[in-house]
């Protein structure tokens, strides 16, 4: 690739970012690292109505926590700034006016109640009002008024918007990287306001404006931009500009029936759309998700390495990313296979680091404080339990067994295990367990198996009920690894106090 490549992710600070938004930034992200380019974030707040306090740091936090961080942007300034929308507003009008003076624009006058009539008036007639080559010589703008009555009018203070005047009769031909080339037949096309009455540009206007200015050479977007391509193009052609490539990004589907992903999916199915928490709505580092595993899912979200593998770090997924294997089609969204990549990262965490993340949940369930827990002995249970967990909060309930003595037993089990005879046995047991010197599991294997054997007894009238008794269920781990992580005395006073109460 000779041309230097800066790609540019452009949100609006009007709420949190949905997960879609994040693939797009990654998908930015990772083309950028790939041809050793510049990953750009520009905040797009030409909107000022639509403005939420708090989004924009939500964005910034957003990519940091996924580790997707921008190269240039709010607070990362450089010459290509600055990066707000709201602080480059002297920029547009200069630009809007450009388009005016080449023939390529118009000003127009108008009240929305004269659009309205007109729209109503077509509609009355079966017809579609479109504002362009059809009557907008028969509107009130700078193309039906003389050059003096126009002026006028501006001096005038009367209120006007700059419009783009399409070309008519006119076949554009797009190219876009992942859906190939499209025609377009510019008739049937609007003429788009491109600079409002209240001196602000338009998304289209600042959008291409910005992306000349700031040198994007590839423009990776949602498939919603999809529409205002040829608009987009056409703008680049007006100001005798080279447009950057184009690529659209297919949909993040519903996981089941038919459209994109919404904040209401995730509220109905118990899921987050959000990467952080906003509000009540839970995100996924809240929710107890590793931000490698987040984005591993998002990348597969639309786009495939061409094999089957499925794990990825980021630098892998920066070494293999490609346009070229990105679909046309929207992509399902499948909460459980989320669930299974947070699984398989959950695996490749270092025990110690799980241990600490697991003590401030112990000191909750157990009401102690967190000096009192042996981060060695944690850090065992982690080792134990962890291949049956997704999430670390689920450690607790794996594991309160090896925290707290049982004091109720799983009810079908025990009828199931505790037979006439199994007081008995394990009260033979006791003895065998106190004669065993060093406590580890090799030992205590290796002896409870010979006992049983010397007794004539089968495993399944031994360890069931034994387990139940541990453990208070028939869960978890190899059984003498719970024996000798709890410890002998441990292990013997929950037999006894087992016979007591079963």
């Amino acid at each position: 690739m000779s041309q230097k490549v800066r790609v540019r992710f452009a949100p609006s600070p009007t709420g949190p970012l949905h997960i879609g938004g994040v693939r797009t930034a990654l998908y930015n992200y990772l083309f950028a690292k790939k041809h050793n380019g510049t990953f750009v974030l520009r905040i797009e707040d030409t909107d000022q109505n639509r403005y939420v306090e708090g989004a924009e740091q939500y964005i910034v936090d957003s990519l940091n926590w996924c580790n997707i961080p921008f190269d240039e942007g709010p607070g990362k300034e450089s010459s290509y700034g600055p990066y707000r929308q709201s602080e480059r507003k002297h920029l547009y009008q200069k630009y809007a006016e450009k388009l005016v003076s080449n023939g390529k624009a118009y000003y127009a006058f108008y009240t929305s109640e004269t659009l309205d009539h007109h729209r109503k008036d077509h509609e009355a007639k079966g017809k579609t009002f479109i504002y362009n080559w059809h009557n907008r010589e028969k509107l009130s703008n700078s193309l039906s008024l003389s050059d003096k009555e126009t002026k006028a009018r501006i001096e005038a203070g009367e209120d006007f918007v700059i419009r783009f005047k399409t070309p008519h009769k006119e076949t554009l031909l797009l190219n876009d990287r992942i859906r190939g080339s499209i025609s377009i037949d510019t008739s049937l096309l609007d003429d788009k306001v491109l600079f409002k009455s209240d001196g602000m540009p338009t998304y289209h206007l600042a959008n291409i404006v910005d992306d000349h200015l700031m040198e994007i050479s590839h423009v990776i977007r949602g498939e919603e931009w999809l529409p205002s391509l040829a608009l987009h193009q056409l703008l680049y052609d007006a100001f005798g500009w080279e447009a950057p490539e184009f690529a659209h990004l297919p949909l993040i589907m519903k996981p089941t029936g038919k459209g994109k992903l919404s904040k209401r999916d995730g509220e109905k199915m118990g899921f987050p759309v959000f990467p952080l928490s906003w509000g009540e709505s839970v995100g996924y580092r809240e929710a107890g998700y590793f931000p490698e595993a987040v984005v591993n899912f998002l990348a597969l979200l639309g786009w495939n390495p061409g094999d089957e593998q499925e794990l990825f770090s980021l630098q892998e997924l920066v070494n293999t990313f490609s346009l070229d294997r990105v679909h046309k089609s929207g992509a399902r969204f499948d909460p459980e296979k989320t669930k299974w990549y947070n699984h398989q990262y959950l695996q490749f965490q270092n025990d110690d680091a799980l241990a600490e993340s697991f003590i401030p949940l112990l000191t909750k369930e157990l009401n102690a404080e967190t000096a009192a827990f042996n981060s060695d002995y944690v850090r065992q249970v982690v080792s134990l339990i962890k291949e049956r967990a997704s999430f670390v909060h689920e450690f607790w309930e794996l594991s309160s067994y090896f925290f707290l003595a049982p004091s109720t037993f799983n009810d079908k089990a025990a009828k199931k295990h505790w037979k006439e005879k199994t007081p008995e046995i394990l009260s033979q047991l006791i003895p065998v367990l106190e004669a065993i010197h060093e406590f580890d599991v090799s030992v205590i294997e290796i002896t409870c198996k010979n006992w049983i054997a010397e007794q004539g007894l089968s495993f399944g009238m031994v360890m069931p009920p034994l387990r139940l008794v541990i453990v208070g269920d028939l869960k978890g781990p190899h059984l003498f690894d719970i024996m000798a992580l709890i410890g002998k005395e441990e292990t013997i006073s929950r037999l006894r106090k087992a016979l007591a109460t079963l």
